[in-house]
């Protein structure tokens, strides 16, 4: 299939080079003073654009969502508290080793309150916020699952080195995930990134904790998951705080750009932050 070029007709040598050249070959600037931007086939004013924003986990520019309505703090809140329980729990804070009082955390708050944000996250048009908000939240109903006598998980496995085993690989899984899901957000801001990697690095740890049988390596992955979850409830925080409710606002840090720049990056933007 021959290479095509999408052209601004108002500024034909702002054109971008060909899909195949270039990842970004689909946004461009048009107008006398590059007031417009299309993105995949779509013509914008800028200031219909936003940036990166920790608050609705948007990882890159993107335009506002067509519904004022914005469940991603939720989700963020819920993460937020079902995390920093497990992590305490599993690092056995004050001596805590059951971790059983983290079931109705983990089924009604983390579980069904985040399915339900990540259901209304995908009507907004958020792939990435859905995708994010509605996996972990089927990650804290399966999680909590384990610890539910009832679903007879835990009672199946005879050998406990099997089960320490059985739910490394599970939490191996999910970390193979936040790994993937870090990497998209390269070009979005410090505090989604470090939320992420923080993430990743601590699921990790717990997996491998499980697997080697190794009660310091699951506590170092509890550490980090407990200072992760505080800068998950920042996020949660910036996506409900604003100049009218709070005398405090959160400030959006970009990540920084490496390479050679795009094509929408050659003119620095600023979109209307939350």
């Amino acid at each position: 299939m021959a290479n095509s070029t999408i052209v601004s007709s108002e500024h034909p040598d702002k054109s971008v080079a060909s899909q195949d050249e270039n990842p970004v070959s689909r946004v461009q600037f048009s107008g006398d003073a590059d007031e417009f931007v299309s993105i995949g086939g779509h013509k914008y004013h800028r200031h219909e654009l936003m940036q990166a924003f920790g608050g609705n986990l948007n990882p890159g520019l993107s335009p506002y969502p067509k519904r004022t309505i914005n469940p991603v703090p939720v989700g963020l809140a819920a993460f937020s508290l079902t995390l920093f329980v497990f992590c305490m729990y599993t690092a056995e804070a004050m001596g805590i080793k059951i971790p059983n009082v983290m079931i109705g955390s983990a089924c009604f708050y983390g579980g069904t309150v985040q399915m339900l944000c990540g259901i209304l996250t995908f009507l907004n048009g958020n792939t990435f916020g859905a995708t994010v908000i509605t996996s972990f939240g089927a990650f804290w109903l399966s999680f909590m699952a384990i610890f539910v006598e009832d679903f007879g998980i835990a009672q199946a496995y005879t050998d406990p080195k099997m089960f320490s085993n059985a739910v490394g690989f599970f939490l191996l899984g999910w970390a193979i995930l936040i790994w993937v899901l870090t990497i998209l957000t390269l070009k979005s801001t410090v505090p989604i990134f470090a939320f992420f990697f923080l993430l990743a690095l601590a699921f990790t740890l717990l997996s491998s904790g499980y697997m080697v049988n190794r009660v310091n390596v699951k506590k170092a992955g509890a550490i980090i998951g407990a200072v992760d979850s505080f800068i998950s409830w920042y996020l949660a925080f910036a996506g409900t705080s604003n100049r009218q409710n709070s005398y405090i606002t959160s400030y959006h840090l970009p990540m920084p750009t490496f390479g050679k720049k795009g094509a929408f990056e050659h003119k620095p933007f600023r979109g209307p932050q939350l």
